[in-house]
């Protein structure tokens, strides 16, 4: 597991979702840390808009279909836990991503 891959994640009560991780490689490869931080992704139907707080991701970052992935979250969530590997958020996403959590998180960037 590493930094802009995307796992699935077996989610309660619900079939299991697509996940960025966003922890960086030291944590994720450190067996003695227990939890990643992630980011949720669902499914867009084809016709919806992204929502303010989302960003997109496809084919091209090894998903089935259109993905829409929440940056207004971050979830801490067990490692032990992830399914399969899907895929891995492209460099031009991983720009997009970042700045969608910088917005909105609030994030400053004059500092």
């Amino acid at each position: 597991m590493r930094q802009w891959e995307i796992y699935l994640f077996p989610y309660r009560d619900e079939q299991p979702h697509p996940v960025v991780i966003l922890s960086n490689d030291e944590r994720c490869a450190n067996e003695a840390i227990t939890h990643v931080n992630g980011l949720l992704c669902t499914s867009v139907r084809l016709n919806r808009e992204l929502k303010r707080h989302e960003t997109g991701l496809d084919e091209a970052d090894g998903l089935d279909w259109k993905t829409a992935v929440r940056c207004d979250f971050i979830y801490a969530l067990p490692k032990n836990e992830f399914l399969e590997k899907r895929g891995e958020v492209s460099r031009l996403r991983r720009a997009a991503i970042t700045r969608k959590l910088v917005d909105c998180l609030r994030l400053p960037l004059d500092f």
